[in-house]
């Protein structure tokens, strides 16, 4: 069976960042575990998509995805200095969670969530970077389709809550993955 709309894909990978002449790798999907999706739901990159059309189990690939077939350039308008007080639980910043590194999930004031890199935490205010961690980087794939196949009632319900938010929005069910309880990240945090 060949990877087309709605099949489920399973397959191997290693993405390596950078020009030819310095790539570093920057993460692996192996035989054990595998990166798996449901072709055509939206889950992957467009152009990757694009690459590993009509490949069917066994077939080996290799390509390379440029900044703007992949997450954009790097954008400077998307680093922004937030005031501390919004990072305050019960009056007082969140230093457990709001350090150098961090990702943080957040909403914008139109509701839209995003994920954010801490940059820096300064006396006032606490720098984000919003922008895609791979923004800018030229991304390298290879690897192996493993097995191409029509997906089942219990893979569909995976993908739709991957999908539709992960855990459905509360910490529990994330191990506590909203970060300290601020409100940009949603109802359901504690």
């Amino acid at each position: 069976m060949k990877i087309s709309e709605d099949k489920f894909v399973s397959m191997t990978y290693d993405l390596y960042v950078g020009d030819d002449n310095e790539r570093e790798l920057m993460e692996s999907a192996t035989k054990e575990h595998p990166l798996q999706f449901i072709f055509g739901m939206g889950s992957m990159l467009q152009d990757f998509e694009k690459n590993i059309e009509n490949l069917e189990a066994g077939s080996k690939y290799s390509f390379t995805l440029t900044p703007d077939q992949a997450y954009g350039d790097y954008d400077e308008r998307l680093v922004i200095e937030l005031s501390k007080k919004m990072f305050e639980v019960n009056g007082k910043f969140d230093d457990k969670y709001i350090v150098e590194d961090a990702t943080i999930p957040m909403r914008d004031s139109n509701g839209n969530q995003m994920l954010g890199s801490v940059l820096e935490v300064k006396d006032d205010i606490v720098v984000m970077d919003f922008n895609h961690p791979l923004a800018g980087d030229t991304l390298h794939y290879s690897g192996e389709i493993l097995d191409v196949h029509d997906p089942t009632e219990e893979e569909i319900a995976a993908v739709n809550q991957f999908m539709n938010g992960g855990c459905g929005g509360g910490c529990d069910e994330c191990g506590g993955g909203c970060g300290g309880g601020h409100d940009e990240c949603g109802e359901g945090c504690e």
